[in-house]
């Protein structure tokens, strides 16, 4: 008889894109590029909300969310998938395995739960906005972003629990660029019934949520837009919420679209599409929010230019 430990293998082979692999290189390109851009883009934005003043708002303070959880998001699948592509370094630990799987659904909710969280802003400012400054104090944004972020982190940890307590008896080879939740338990000769039904509750009750919160937010904000009588205001209105529509547009998009193909149409579409969405699932939204946030937001833009042009001026002065 074995006991668990013996059925625990020590490590995992990440083999990339199946069917893709003379095309590895080639592919690196692209993600390595997106890559670089979500790092600087989101840094940046980090950078101006810390350090200037008028960018002190609750709305940028959500913002910051973003993109820190974009950082943390990216940086978990996309260097490992990098080496496997570049040094064909595709061993990860069980351990290893383990983290990468907490940290990518951690933070993926996260994503989602910040969204949400941006769109009650939108609504506040939009619907009651004498008193927005006094509903989103500093304390309640900071209550409101620990709570989502303790949201992912409760939900998650049962995941991994179960993905550690399975006996693995059908090889180490994971068909994907990085350690996804059932293409481990699939590698398992167990009961993985828990793991399909544990998986789908809380992509439900994350995403339905959120969806849901976001959808009613956004219904009043549309039914006070429409009552009022001024271009401008409307012009105002939907100009602040256009950022905010097209990383909701990012971020879904792609997850609806890995959600529904890998319980559905399993058969229909290969692998490699399922895997090549997933990765821009968890790169296209920390690649777009800054590039957006960045050209739709006029206060961004003038703090760039601020920045740009204070340090023309003392190039200037010192020559």
């Amino acid at each position: 008889m074995l006991n668990q430990t013996d059925l625990t293998p020590a490590s995992f082979i990440l083999n990339g894109i199946p069917g893709l692999e003379d095309m590895h290189m080639w592919m690196s390109l692209p993600f390595c590029s997106m890559y670089a851009v979500a790092v600087v883009g989101n840094c940046g934005l980090l950078y101006l909300i810390r350090y200037e003043d008028s960018l002190h708002r609750s709305r940028y303070y959500f913002l910051a969310m973003l993109s820190l959880t974009d950082l943390v998001m990216c940086s978990s699948t996309i260097p490992k998938a990098l080496c496997i592509f570049w040094f064909h370094l595709k061993e990860i630990s069980f351990e290893e395995c383990l983290f990468q799987m907490f940290f990518i659904y951690t933070f993926t909710g996260m994503e989602s739960g910040v969204l949400m969280l941006m769109a009650l802003d939108r609504y506040v400012a939009i619907c009651y906005p004498l008193r927005y400054s006094t509903i989103l104090t500093n304390p309640v944004i900071a209550k409101a972003g620990l709570a989502t972020f303790l949201r992912g982190v409760l939900l998650v940890i049962p995941l991994t629990f179960i993905i550690k307590q399975l006996p693995y008896c059908r090889g180490n080879i994971i068909h994907h660029i990085y350690c996804d939740h059932l293409s481990v338990a699939k590698l398992s000769c167990g009961n993985i019934k828990i793991n399909v039904i544990y998986g789908l509750m809380v992509a439900l009750l994350v995403g339905g949520f959120d969806i849901l919160c976001i959808t009613i937010s956004y219904t009043m904000i549309l039914w006070a837009v429409v009552s009022l009588f001024s271009a401008e205001a409307w012009r105002k209105a939907f100009s602040t919420c256009t950022a905010h529509i097209c990383a909701i547009v990012f971020s879904y998009s792609p997850a609806f679209f890995c959600f529904f193909s890998h319980r559905f149409g399993g058969h229909l579409i290969p692998p490699s599409c399922h895997i090549i969405v997933a990765n821009i699932y968890l790169l296209l939204p920390p690649t777009m929010n800054p590039i957006v946030h960045g050209v739709k937001t006029k206060q961004i833009q003038d703090c760039v230019i601020k920045i740009f042009s204070g340090s023309k001026d003392t190039k200037s002065h010192s020559i």
